[in-house]
């Protein structure tokens, strides 16, 4: 059984530059659990789906802020 989850965090002072958008998201990608990754810069908004089996919300956060950014709270999707 596929248990996989959506879940949209919000990211602070991301900028509408591509390159911090492609950091956050290699890292994200590199995290355990991670199953796909997006991150809008127009929005600044990362797009994550992912196994709750191997990572929760607020471990992806965490990931963000690891990447230098300000991670906001995590919705799910």
């Amino acid at each position: 059984m596929n248990a996989k989850r959506q879940l949209r965090i919000p990211v602070f002072d991301l900028g509408c530059g591509g390159a911090a958008a492609t950091t956050i998201e290699r890292q994200l990608a590199a995290t355990d659990g991670v199953l796909r990754v997006y991150v809008n810069p127009a929005t600044e908004t990362a797009y994550i789906d992912y196994d709750p089996a191997e990572t929760d919300s607020w471990s992806l956060a965490r990931a963000i802020e690891k990447a230098g950014y300000r991670a906001g709270r995590p919705v799910e999707a």
